[in-house]
């Protein structure tokens, strides 16, 4: 390694890990203050909100990182420029590719590695603070999951539950719709106002069986019906949660197992996206922190510039991940624009201010 690589690590590493002890330190209090009256009420101990706060800093350190680390790059980068050292390095012939180049291996390095923090022990921390939260501050117990408005396909079958529970294998408005072998015409449309699973079959209660073809309907109390779809592939997300709490293998796991169900996994797949795209994110921030120093040498409007584009970065990851989610867009773009845009914009800055001026005719 060379001596003005472990220097500029050395650097960053001590503003990075200074910056960001104050950042979660601030985080952590913002979220006491706003938590505070409700750890009160519920009469919880000590030694319970420690240990929920404590659970939680994992997550909190893999979602500030990225700002953390362009503030950490702006400063180190500014004092350094401040003392003459970007000067008599350049004097010696190192030219800004190399701090380019070190930001991009740097930066790729605490991208694996808040990916690898974040969905280890920054998802089951979260997790186990969603518990404590729920349990211990506002008494309720962790019931099973409930499923509402899941469609999926089954052979000739394509079948929308209103409600279900994959844990007991109850559920309520079952819609099933058969279509013809040939996909083309439909045979017939069953609707229940419950159902129960036993051993693979489906039994289905106040049933009414409508044929379009003959323009009839039937009424029965109960029939079965063959479907091999196993509900708890569904259990794998909680509609209620935030897509962005799962890990990224349970992503590709569920992805996988609702897309083979003829689910729509575009929310599922942005998640994956940005979830990647968030830790890779690092990159960019290093790049932008350049660009910034090099326009302005000013610490303090530095500083400014970069919380202004760290803000303006996580609105337009914000819009195209809500694009996405909803099916504006394609996941990938929706999840990697907001990286791509702002690594083009920091390195088109980045070229404009150290070109070389071309010479007079």
């Amino acid at each position: 390694m060379k001596l003005l690589t472990r220097y500029l690590i050395y650097n960053n590493l001590f503003l990075l890990c200074s910056i960001l002890l104050i950042g979660t330190g601030i985080y952590l209090l913002t979220d006491l203050f706003d938590r505070l009256d409700q750890f009160l009420d519920a009469g919880v101990n000590g030694s319970i909100i420690l240990w929920y706060y404590l659970v939680k800093t994992p997550l909190i350190i893999s979602q500030i990182l990225p700002a953390v680390f362009l503030i950490a790059c702006i400063v180190q980068l500014s004092l350094m420029t401040k003392s003459r050292e970007i000067t008599a390095l350049q004097a010696g012939g190192v030219s800004p590719a190399v701090f380019v180049r070190f930001i991009l291996v740097y930066g790729l390095v605490w991208a694996l590695a808040q990916l690898a923090f974040s969905q280890a022990l920054g998802v089951q921390g979260d997790r186990l603070a969603g518990r404590i939260w729920k349990e211990d501050v506002r008494g309720k117990e962790v019931g099973e999951v409930e499923l509402t408005g899941l469609w999926f396909t089954d052979g000739s079958e394509v079948v929308h539950l209103g409600l279900a529970y994959p844990e007991t294998g109850k559920g309520k408005d079952f819609l099933a719709y058969r279509l013809t072998d040939n996909g083309t015409n439909l045979e017939r449309i069953v609707r229940a106002e419950s159902f129960t699973i036993t051993q693979g079959s489906w039994v289905l209660h106040n049933v009414v069986i409508i044929a379009p073809e003959h323009f009839s309907y039937e009424r029965v109390p109960e029939m079965s019906i063959v479907l091999h779809q196993d509900l708890s592939a569904f259990t794998a997300i909680d509609p209620g949660a935030n897509l962005a709490s799962l890990p990224v293998w349970r992503l590709g796991e569920s992805i996988r197992s609702l897309e083979a169900s003829g689910s729509n996994v575009e929310g599922l797949r942005t998640a994956l996206h940005a979830k990647l795209a968030y830790a890779a994110s690092l990159i960019a921030m290093g790049l932008l922190a350049l660009a910034v120093v090099l326009w302005t040498a000013n610490i303090y409007a530095a500083v400014g510039v970069g919380l202004l584009v760290t803000f303006l970065f996580f609105a337009v990851n914000m819009i195209f991940n809500t694009m996405g989610e909803k099916g504006l867009i394609a996941p990938v773009v929706a999840g990697w624009f907001a990286d791509a845009a702002f690594v083009g914009l920091g390195l088109a800055a980045i070229f404009y201010k150290t070109r070389k001026p071309r010479s007079g005719a």
